[in-house]
């Protein structure tokens, strides 16, 4: 299967879901607005310095503001993988935060926690694979990130103590702020090089991510 059908079979899977009842593009704190654009891929509030990465390839920089318990970024997150396999040594692949559903905070925590230790491609991974064990419950996942956190090999003490560090939780809350005044208000929300994207297929990403090198 190509990789445009997948992210278009995708989009479908996440239209399917908001039908079923699912919570996706669209949370009950959220609401549709007209796409915004940046200044530029270093604005403060797109791009910040402690904003995590998932690549530092270049001066290109792709910038997706997800929430780890969304089912659209679930989704697409298989073509993002290939998107980042085939860019990643020449673009710079960042993430930002917009919690909007219960444990969507406290994923984001045990991401920046893991990011401390160096590690924080590996949480990205682990909390979107494993996402039909942890997402969409009604109790704390606490427990079944600092399990993920475990089975990486961190340091717990290390890491409990970035997870529960009160400005861990000021960057992810100023990463929704950031969006907030980006006009971003559901997830995922991709920009390339400061611009917006609407993509419904996988060329309304690459494309500009080709034309940005070609630059």
């Amino acid at each position: 299967m190509s990789r445009s059908m997948k992210f278009t079979l995708g989009l479908i899977a996440a239209a399917a879901l908001v039908l079923a009842g699912f919570v996706i593009f669209l949370d009950p704190k959220e609401k549709q607005t007209e796409p915004a654009e940046a200044s530029g891929s270093t604005s403060a509030q797109l791009v910040r310095e402690d904003s995590p990465r998932l690549s530092d390839g270049g001066d290109v920089v792709f910038v997706e503001y997800l929430d780890f318990e969304c089912e659209a970024c679930l989704a697409l997150y298989p073509s993002i993988e290939e998107i980042r396999a085939e860019y990643g040594d020449q673009v710079t692949f960042v993430v930002r935060y917009l919690p909007l559903h219960g444990n969507s905070v406290e994923a984001a925590k045990a991401a920046e926690a893991a990011g401390a230790q160096g590690e924080f491609e590996a949480m990205y991974k682990a909390l979107f694979d494993n996402a039909d064990q942890w997402s969409h419950q009604e109790t704390s996942q606490r427990e079944a990130f600092f399990g993920y956190a475990e089975e990486l090999g961190l340091d717990m003490e290390r890491f409990e103590q970035v997870y529960d560090d009160p400005v861990t939780l000021e960057r992810i809350e100023q990463s929704a702020a950031d969006a907030e005044a980006l006009g971003v208000t559901s997830t995922p929300t991709f920009f390339v090089d400061g611009e917006r994207l609407e993509p419904t297929r996988v060329e309304d990403l690459t494309d500009p991510l080709d034309a940005a090198l070609e630059g």
